[in-house]
C-alpha cells in the first residue's frame, strides 16, 4: 500500500514539483495550500507524512504543527522554513515535528526525509500491533484452571498486582524481584506475562531469555551489551538485553543455569540497578523489573554451592509456585478444550470432541511434561485424527518408564500373583529411590543422576511414593 503524503504549501510551483517528484517514487501525494484546509484534510485522510510550510496565508505552519501533535503522536511531521529560519526549526522540533528542512532545498532531500520517516512510521505501527497483539495473548485471563492450586496462585498474584498498582501506578519504580517456581512446562512464562501485562508496566518493554539457551561465553554480552572493539569480532556496539528491557520488564527463565560469574554480576545489576557493558569503562544505570524462574531446586544447589545464596535470597523476595499439571484435576479437561479450539482454528478442523474413554486418559496421565506435554499431545491428536471424536488411541499417551526394568513374563500369571509382583516392583523402586537420596544427602539433582533419570522424573517418583528430600539431608 502506498503511503499518503501531503504537502501544506501556498508556493504551487514548489509544491507541484514536490508532488511529481513523490508521485514518481510510488508515493500519493496531496497539495493544500493553508492551514485551515490542512487541517480539514488531516482528519479526513489520516496521512502517513505532512510537508508543512511554516508561513502560510491563513496561519503558520507551527501551529498547525501544534494542533496535529496534540492529537496525534504517530503521524510524521517535516517542517518546512525559509532560508536562515533556524528559530522556527528549533520551535517546530519542540512542538513535535520529526524532522525540518530549509528552503531552498533539493527534491532529493525532501525524498531521502520521507522515505526514512514513513519507513519509521511502518515500523512503528508494526511493533504497536505485536505490541498489542502480544498483550492480548498475555495476563491473568490466560490463565485456564480452576483448581484450588490454580485459584490459590492467582489470588497470590493479584495481590502482589494490586499492591504495586497502588505504590507506583505509573511503573516509575520497579517491583520486587519475583521467583517462579515450577516443573518444566507448567507455564512459568505465562505467570511472568501476567505479572507485566497487568502490571503498571504493561506499556513498556517485555524481555524474556532462556538462561540455559546462551553460550556461556556469550552470555555477558547478550545481557550487558558491548563496546565496539571489547573483544576479537566485536565490530560494533551492543545493547545488552538489561538495556532492552529498560523501564519495562526482564524475565530470566531458568536461572539456575546462569555461571557462577554471572551470578554475581546480575546479583550487582539488581542491588545498584545499573550494568556496565564489556569494554566499557562506566556503568550505565537501568530501571528494570526482575523476574526470574527456575524447574531447579536453588536451595539444594545454593548447599552445592553452584548458585549464589546471596542471590537466591534477592531473587525469591516474591515466590509464585506453579502447580504440576497432575496436581490440578479437571483442569486438565479445561486446558484440553482450549488447546482443541486453537487446533480447530489453525488446521480448520470441524468441531472436535472427545470420548468419555479419551477423558478417562487424559485425567489418568501422569503428565511428566506438564502443559506443554498436553498441548503436543493434543496437537498431535487433532492433526492425526481422521474422525470428529478423539479417542483414547488418537491420544498416543505415552508413561514414564520404571526406574527398575520389569522381568520378563514367561507364562500369564494368576491375578493375586500378578499384583504381588507389582507390589514388589514398586517396593524395589521406592527402595532405590531412597537409596540414592541418602548416597546424596538429599540432592535430588544428583540423586537422579545416580539413577539416570531427569530431575522431572525424580520428583513424580517422589510425590508417588511420598518421599522427602528433607529427611534426608
Amino acid at each position: 500500500m502506498s503511503a499518503l503524503v501531503q504537502i501544506i504549501e501556498d508556493e504551487a510551483l514548489l509544491a507541484r514539483n514536490i508532488k511529481t517528484f513523490l508521485e514518481r517514487r510510488g508515493y500519493e501525494v496531496e497539495v493544500i495550500d493553508g492551514v485551515t484546509r490542512g487541517l480539514k484534510r488531516y482528519n479526513e485522510a489520516q496521512p502517513d507524512a505532512l510537508l508543512i510550510d511554516h508561513n502560510l496565508p491563513d496561519g503558520t505552519g507551527l501551529g498547525l504543527i501544534r494542533e496535529i501533535r496534540q492529537r496525534d503522536r504517530w503521524t510524521k511531521l517535516v517542517m518546512l522554513t525559509a532560508h536562515g529560519g533556524v528559530d522556527i526549526a528549533v520551535a517546530a522540533m519542540k512542538a513535535g515535528a520529526d524532522d525540518y528542512l530549509t528552503k531552498p532545498v533539493s527534491l532529493d532531500e525532501i525524498a531521502v526525509v520521507i522515505d526514512k520517516l514513513v519507513s519509521q512510521s511502518r515500523l512503528e505501527g508494526s511493533l504497536a500491533y505485536l505490541r498489542s497483539r502480544e498483550k492480548r495473548e498475555s495476563g491473568l485471563g490466560r490463565i485456564i484452571g480452576e483448581s484450588p492450586a490454580v485459584a490459590g496462585m492467582k489470588h497470590r498474584i493479584r495481590t502482589l498486582l494490586c499492591a504495586e498498582g497502588s505504590a507506583h501506578p505509573d511503573g516509575a519504580e520497579p517491583g520486587p524481584p519475583v521467583l517462579i517456581l515450577g516443573e518444566t512446562g507448567t507455564g512459568k512464562e505465562l505467570i511472568a506475562r501476567a505479572l507485566h501485562f497487568d502490571g503498571p508496566r504493561a506499556n513498556q518493554p517485555f524481555i524474556a531469555i532462556n538462561c540455559s539457551a546462551l553460550p556461556e561465553q556469550l552470555i555477558e554480552s547478550e545481557l550487558f551489551g558491548h563496546e565496539r572493539g571489547a573483544f576479537t569480532g566485536a565490530n560494533e556496539k551492543k545493547v545488552g538485553l538489561f538495556q532492552a528491557a529498560d523501564g519495562g520488564t526482564l524475565f530470566l527463565d531458568e536461572v539456575g543455569e546462569l555461571p557462577l560469574a554471572q551470578q554475581a554480576k546480575l546479583l550487582k545489576a539488581i542491588e545498584d540497578k545499573s550494568i556496565r557493558p564489556v569494554g566499557s569503562v562506566r556503568d550505565r544505570s537501568i530501571n528494570v523489573r526482575f523476574i526470574a524462574a527456575t524447574n531447579a531446586a536453588l536451595e539444594e544447589r545454593s548447599r552445592q554451592g553452584e548458585f549464589r545464596s546471596d542471590l537466591l535470597y534477592r531473587l525469591n523476595t516474591i515466590t509464585i509456585d506453579v502447580p504440576a499439571l497432575r496436581q490440578r484435576g479437571d483442569d486438565i479437561i479445561l486446558l484440553t478444550e482450549s488447546f482443541i479450539a486453537q487446533c480447530e482454528r489453525r488446521y480448520a478442523r470441524a468441531r472436535l470432541t472427545l470420548t468419555p474413554c479419551a477423558r478417562a486418559a487424559l485425567l489418568r496421565h501422569s503428565w511428566p511434561g506438564n502443559v506443554r506435554e498436553l498441548r503436543n499431545v493434543i496437537e498431535q491428536a487433532c492433526l492425526m485424527c481422521p474422525r470428529d471424536t478423539i479417542e483414547e488411541a488418537d491420544l498416543n499417551l505415552r508413561e514414564l518408564r520404571p526406574l527398575v526394568p520389569e522381568a520378563p513374563a514367561a507364562t500369564a500369571l494368576p491375578a493375586g500373583q500378578a499384583k504381588a509382583d507389582a507390589a514388589s516392583l514398586a517396593d524395589v523402586e521406592r527402595a532405590l529411590i531412597i537409596d540414592s537420596l541418602r548416597q546424596q544427602k538429599g540432592n535430588v539433582t544428583l540423586a537422579a543422576r545416580k539413577l539416570g533419570v531427569s530431575r522431572d522424573t525424580l520428583r513424580y517418583r517422589m510425590d508417588k511414593y511420598e518421599l522427602n528430600r528433607e529427611d534426608y539431608v
